[in-house]
Formats: C-alpha cells, sequence, structure tokens
C-alpha cells in the first residue's frame, strides 16, 4: 500500500485526514514539525511516496523544509497553507514542490491531488526512450538526461517535460499540460504550470547551452524547441 506522510503541526486536521487516507487504502503517518518529517524522509523502512507538507509549522516550516528535502529526495510534495496566498504557492512550487492546496481543503480533494501525484509518479513496466537532440528521457525510469547528465527533476516536472517533448515544436495550452503534469484542471489565476515551466528552463539551460529551449506563445501556451536558437 502506498505511504503517505503529512507533516502539519494541526494535530486535529493530521487525524482527519489520516482516518480518511486510511479508509481509501493508504498507510499514512504525520509529523508535526519539519525537523520531524525530514526525520522520517530519511527512515528508509518508512519513507513516504507522497509528503503531504504544511506551510506554517513551528520551528523549520514548511517552505524550509521543502528547500532542505529537495537537496537528496525526488517524492511528490504537496503543499497545504491555511493563508492560501499566491505568493506563497509561487515560493512552495519554486522550491520544488509539485501541487498546492488552500486550507481549508475537502478530504476528497486531498485524495485526488495524491492519487494523480501516485499515477505520475510510477515507474513504467514498459521501457522506453523518447530522445529529442541531446534530451534523452527514460520513460520506465522516469529520469532524463541532457548529453550524459541526469537532471534533477520532481514528478511534476518530469511529467511537463515529457508532455512537451512528446509534442516538441507543437503549441501545448497550459490546460493540457495541468491535467498532464499535475493530474487537474487548471484553475483560474493559476501560475502552477508557469512556475514549473520556469524551473525547467533553468535546469536544461544549466545542464548543456544545447539544451532544448522552452518558449512561451502569450496567453495559449508552451513550445519545446531542439537545439540552439
Amino acid at each position: 500500500m502506498p505511504r503517505i506522510l503529512i507533516a502539519d503541526d494541526d494535530r486535529a486536521l493530521c487525524k482527519l485526514l489520516a482516518e480518511y487516507l486510511q479508509r481509501e487504502g493508504f498507510v499514512v503517518d504525520v509529523a508535526h514539525d519539519g525537523e520531524a518529517a525530514l526525520a522520517q524522509l530519511h527512515n528508509t523502512s518508512q519513507r513516504p511516496d507522497v509528503l503531504i507538507l504544511d506551510v506554517m509549522m513551528p520551528g523549520r516550516d514548511g517552505l524550509d523544509t521543502l528547500r532542505e528535502l529537495r537537496l537528496q529526495y525526488r517524492l511528490p510534495v504537496i503543499m497545504l497553507s491555511a493563508r492560501g496566498e499566491p505568493v506563497d504557492r509561487v515560493i512552495g512550487l519554486e522550491l520544488g514542490a509539485d501541487d498546492y492546496l488552500s486550507k481549508p481543503c475537502l478530504p476528497r480533494e486531498l485524495l485526488a491531488r495524491v492519487r494523480a501525484q501516485l499515477r505520475r509518479n510510477t515507474p513504467s513496466t514498459h521501457a522506453g526512450t523518447l530522445q529529442l537532440g541531446v534530451l534523452r528521457l527514460q520513460l520506465g525510469e522516469r529520469r532524463a538526461y541532457v548529453e550524459e547528465r541526469e537532471l534533477s527533476l520532481t514528478g511534476a516536472e518530469f511529467q511537463l517535460l515529457l508532455a512537451l517533448a512528446q509534442r516538441a515544436g507543437e503549441l501545448v495550452d497550459k490546460a493540457v499540460l495541468t491535467r498532464i503534469a499535475l493530474g487537474r484542471e487548471l484553475e483560474r489565476f493559476d501560475r502552477s504550470i508557469d512556475v514549473h515551466v520556469s524551473r525547467l528552463r533553468h535546469k536544461l539551460a544549466e545542464a548543456s547551452p544545447e539544451s532544448p529551449r522552452i518558449e512561451s506563445v502569450r496567453g495559449a501556451g508552451y513550445v519545446l524547441v531542439a537545439g540552439m536558437p
């Protein structure tokens, strides 16, 4: 059964979400601060498949915890925030969160986000390779390489890059990318895909000047173009 870690200092909310997710067939652990969440990640026997991480926690907060864990771990992270400010969402995504929910949220909505992340981060049993110039995607392993250098991508970033690479040279609108990469519909004023694209651009450019580049079409979407300009 998939293992979920909920890191939130709201103990009543943790209990509610844990009981709900357990009824849906998940193993659920809880932590009430960032240090406890990181300790759980270091425990290989109980490492979660998805982390649900609150922004506001005492001591090491959610953003600092996310920054630390992304130095070592690729697991999907869904951020929660009671404030729900757009700047919080953008900062969380820039630090490597895969998705974001404002509190209070419906347990059913959180369950849908968790299942979407699990689907997009489960290795495929069918091996395959997609090559686009110096970019190589190992589909079974869900890993990306520029020349022989592996890119450190979150699950959402890999899925986004795959969607663009499969349609290289074609405009892909944000609604389609949101469904493919995040497993949900595009929301009003939602900049999640824009932030993921920004991170991808940086990682591709840092890996090689010959990396494919992601071009934006204002108000429409993005195009992946092979090679140098």
